[in-house]
């Protein structure tokens, strides 16, 4: 009765202590992390963007643990090419709807006021587009290992969504440098008409 008594107490000292943080150290822990509202706030983008750099800079989980099942040799190397691909093209969505928030779609009279506000908001807006860019580079990078010869007639269950990105880029049909530059170009045409208000027009 007395060993009973000591064993529930110590059961019940080491269930009242602190349990040990769950580590995150794979991409596959990590990528599930991303927030997709809504509604999304700057500290929103901000919060995903984090959870994503450190994805990308994180280690890849054992085979077993993948998001697809993986067989061979082969399937596993097609699917971090894919899986990094896919991260970096996140990325370029974060920092592209991040950017939103702060463009200005028109510079209306009526907001003359808040001139400097606006080109300010502007900038912010320049810099997160002009960033995502840096992305998209790296997501074709990953693309076209993945569309390499020995991957031709392959497919991954679980990741197929993965796998017509890349097709897409391949094809063309996929592009964010055209989506970047066309948004950075209207940016700028919003950025000249604010540039031009004076008094006089409000």
């Amino acid at each position: 009765m007395k060993r009973f008594f000591i064993a529930g107490a110590l059961l019940f000292l080491l269930g009242s202590l602190p349990a040990a943080a769950y580590k995150l150290e794979y991409k596959e822990q990590l990528y599930p992390l991303i927030q997709y509202h809504l509604s999304m706030y700057p500290r929103d983008w901000a919060e995903n963007v984090q959870w994503l750099d450190m994805a990308l800079h994180a280690d890849f989980a054992n085979p077993l643990y993948a998001l697809a099942k993986i067989s061979n040799p082969t399937q596993w190397e097609f699917y971090r090419d894919l899986f990094m691909m896919h991260l970096n093209l996140k990325m370029v969505e974060q920092y592209l709807e991040w950017g939103a928030e702060f463009d200005k779609f028109n510079a209306y009279f009526f907001n003359y006021p808040w001139k400097q506000e606006n080109l300010d908001s502007l900038n912010k807006a320049e810099a997160l587009f002009k960033y995502s860019l840096k992305y998209w580079t790296e997501a074709k990078k990953w693309s076209d290992l993945a569309s390499a010869q020995k991957f031709r007639w392959m497919s991954l269950d679980g990741i197929e969504y993965w796998q017509d990105e890349s097709y897409r880029i391949q094809h063309g049909e996929l592009d964010y440098n055209f989506i970047v530059n066309r948004h950075l170009a209207h940016l700028e045409s919003v950025r000249k008409a604010f540039e031009a208000m004076n008094k006089s027009t409000y």
